[in-house]
């Protein structure tokens, strides 16, 4: 089941995040962060009261610009159409916000391809450089993602 995050899954949504950073398949996030960006975050439940199983998050950049983050299925739900679901989300909540260019910087090109987003240069995502990438230890010489987007 699909739903709006909600303040009470923010720990299990910390401790998936920063699991999955151990692994090099995303980046860690603060706890605090997490909390103040709750608002930003889906979650994919096995069942209707069941554990979180796969996340989301969409983030307003610019007037123009949002960002599908913290993407993640647990490996036993994958392939199961979950990080579809959970993208589709994030782009009706942006498309609701009147955003029609949506990015994001992945290590995961095929799940974002097949998914209808195409690669671009980091570059051209000034925004992003400007308030995220210029906080990350990895920037600029270490950055591995590669930087897709969708133009609605």
């Amino acid at each position: 089941m699909l739903r709006k995050a909600k303040v009470v899954d923010i720990k299990e949504i910390h401790r998936i995040i920063n699991e999955s950073a151990m692994k090099g398949e995303m980046l860690p996030r603060s706890l605090m962060n997490l909390y103040s960006d709750v608002r930003d975050f889906f979650v994919f439940l096995d069942g209707e009261n069941g554990p979180i199983v796969g996340i989301s998050a969409i983030h307003v950049f610019w007037e123009n610009l949002a960002e599908v983050r913290s993407l993640y299925v647990k490996e036993e739900y994958r392939r199961k159409g979950i990080a579809g679901k959970l993208v589709d989300a994030c782009i009706s909540e942006a498309i609701t916000l009147d955003l029609f260019r949506i990015f994001a910087l992945t290590y995961q090109k095929g799940v974002f391809r097949k998914l209808g987003f195409e690669e671009i240069e980091r570059e051209a995502l000034p925004e992003k450089i400007w308030s995220d990438c210029l906080k990350c230890p990895k920037y600029p010489d270490y950055c591995d993602e590669t930087a897709m987007i969708m133009e609605l």
